[in-house]
């Protein structure tokens, strides 16, 4: 299929009107009407019901639509990262400052280590900003937390530990060893929801953590976290019904890219050594402190 024809589409399609989609294409309604056609003909479907008053999408329109834009995207993309690798040879790895499970040093030292291996810029980003950036080729790969939006992402899971809330230390809760969702008013379900309504209010963990510690708030955080990050006048205590916190490492679907594998085995070799490191030793890598 024509690009050009596709996005000639998604316009109409968002715009559900000739007029104004031709206007934000830049040109009139008689030739867009016409490409259109010549897409339906192409493809051997009716995208759009047309009457005198309105435009709706049919049934195969509906389905195609998410599907051009992300070929547009995927388009785009490609070009955004052979612009990218023109101007500096390497991969670009996007994590979330403190989302990566103490996990990025040994996966980047694992691939540099492999033959072949060439730079890897570490792009710091916004909470789930990651999958964006691979959709745009702005990233080749990246470290994010699950939930997050899979479209055109293929991905490997590195780790998965459980998840303790963070209370001031004159919390009334933190006179407890561990609590339960429901100690933090929460039903099951309502967990993602809570923590993203918490991350609304830090911009970073350092934020969230003198939060906590004035009492503000009481984050839910990855188990690795209290390890890590001890910090005065707040204590960590163990979320015991919590489903686990998940990382996983995602790459675009269309990317062949051996310098790319390459650093998804490595990232996979380590997460399964230090996995069988922990069962030789016979007991829990989590820390609560």
């Amino acid at each position: 299929m024509d690009s050009r024809l596709l996005r000639y589409f998604v316009a109409v399609a968002e715009e559900l009107n000739f007029a104004r989609a031709a206007e934000r294409l830049g040109m009139s309604p008689p030739p867009l009407s016409r490409a259109i056609r010549q897409l339906e003909t192409e493809l051997g479907v009716t995208l759009l019901e047309r009457t005198t008053h309105r435009v709706t999408l049919t049934a195969a329109g509906t389905v195609l639509l998410p599907q051009a834009r992300f070929a547009l995207d995927a388009l785009e993309a490609a070009g955004r990262r052979a612009r990218r690798t023109a101007a500096e040879p390497g991969l670009v790895l996007a994590v979330k400052a403190d989302g990566d499970g103490g996990l990025l040093e040994p996966v980047l030292a694992r691939y540099a280590a492999e033959p072949g291996a060439v730079p890897v810029a570490v792009r710091l980003c916004d909470w789930q900003e990651q999958p964006r950036l691979l959709r745009r080729g702005e990233a080749d790969a990246a470290l994010v937390h699950e939930p997050f939006d899979r479209t055109g992402l293929d991905t490997e899971t590195l780790a998965a530990e459980p998840r303790v809330v963070a209370l001031a230390a004159t919390h009334p809760l933190a006179a407890r060893d561990s609590l339960a969702l429901a100690d933090l008013g929460l039903r099951p379900g309502e967990l993602h929801r809570y923590i993203d309504e918490i991350r609304g209010q830090g911009r970073d963990l350092a934020q969230l953590l003198t939060l906590a510690g004035l009492g503000s708030v009481a984050p839910v955080l990855p188990a690795s976290v209290a390890a890590r990050y001890p910090r005065p006048g707040v204590v960590y205590r163990a979320l015991v019904d919590a489903p686990p916190c998940v990382l996983a490492i995602a790459w675009p679907q269309q990317s062949r890219s051996a310098a790319t594998a390459a650093l998804v085995r490595a990232a996979v070799a380590v997460t399964e050594t230090g996995a069988e490191a922990v069962r030789e030793r016979g007991h829990s890598p989590a820390h609560l402190g």
